[in-house]
């Protein structure tokens, strides 16, 4: 059963890492912004909308970190939901050092998110084929083409074993928790059909929706599969920490059909 946390504030899901989203009871869209934090030094992962720029910036404040020691801000694609924020959170950094960090492919996008003088902030993670350091924690890079843009990326931190997927793994949840928590029934059954309101057939139906193709998603779960992955932290819906959970769905989303242009032109 769900804890219950107060979502007023961040929650600490792995060590090092908060959860700094927020609960809206009037959407079924969930945006998870998170931070990582290491050795005085943190990184924001997909920072959020300009709407939401005041309820995670305050509860990035209540972790004990001060705006200046935000180095680097991380946007997995380059849509709104993510970005929005992002002069917002150039401003209140005031930090020389910071780099806004994305996929090449999508550097091209962000760039209109901000003011021209301040575009030389904006970096490629190709530069970082080792991966980056915040503190002495070590994150890294997985490129999933079109999963769902051109850009999509993954981010790996390798200390805690926990995966930053964006839209990957996410969904559209009627009834939402922080954490997923899948029932024994979940993995022998095949309608879906059962439960008002099923958290694997939303995930499922919200991939038909977001990702372009079956042959983009299905390459971006071979990508993850290799990984040592203790937590999936994606940027909607609900995070999933058990292990046989993420494995079920990895397993229905590499032979998901139906996807994108898949399902309007078979």
């Amino acid at each position: 059963m769900e804890a219950n946390f107060d979502y007023r504030r961040p929650v600490e899901i792995a060590s090092g890492i908060f959860w700094v989203g927020f609960d809206d009871p009037a959407s079924n869209l969930h945006c998870n912004p998170y931070i990582v934090i290491d050795h005085g030094e943190a990184a924001i992962i997909d920072a959020g909308s300009r709407s939401d720029f005041a309820i995670v910036m305050l509860k990035v404040l209540q972790t004990g970190i001060s705006p200046g020691q935000i180095t680097t801000l991380i946007y997995q694609h380059a849509d709104p939901d993510l970005c929005g924020s992002m002069l917002n959170m150039i401003d209140i950094c005031n930090n020389p050092d910071l780099k806004i960090l994305s996929d090449p492919k999508n550097n091209t996008f962000i760039s209109f998110y901000v003011e021209k003088e301040k575009r030389e902030l904006i970096k490629s993670t190709s530069h970082y084929p080792e991966g980056l350091l915040v503190g002495k924690r070590r994150l890294k890079f997985f490129p999933t083409p079109y999963a769902h843009a051109a850009g999509s990326f993954v981010t790996y931190d390798e200390f805690t074993g926990t995966l930053f997927t964006s839209d990957l793994f996410g969904s559209i949840s009627q009834k939402w928790d922080l954490y997923l928590e899948l029932k024994e029934k979940c993995f022998t059954c095949e309608s879906m059909d059962f439960c008002d309101s099923c958290p694997v057939k939303e995930i499922l139906e919200f991939h038909r929706t977001i990702m372009p193709s079956e042959k983009a998603l299905t390459h971006a779960m071979s990508v993850l599969e290799p990984l040592d992955l203790k937590l999936i932290a994606p940027q909607h819906g609900s995070i999933i920490r058990k292990r046989a959970d993420i494995e079920l769905l990895t397993r229905h989303l590499k032979q998901l059909k139906g996807v994108g242009i898949d399902g309007i032109i078979p």
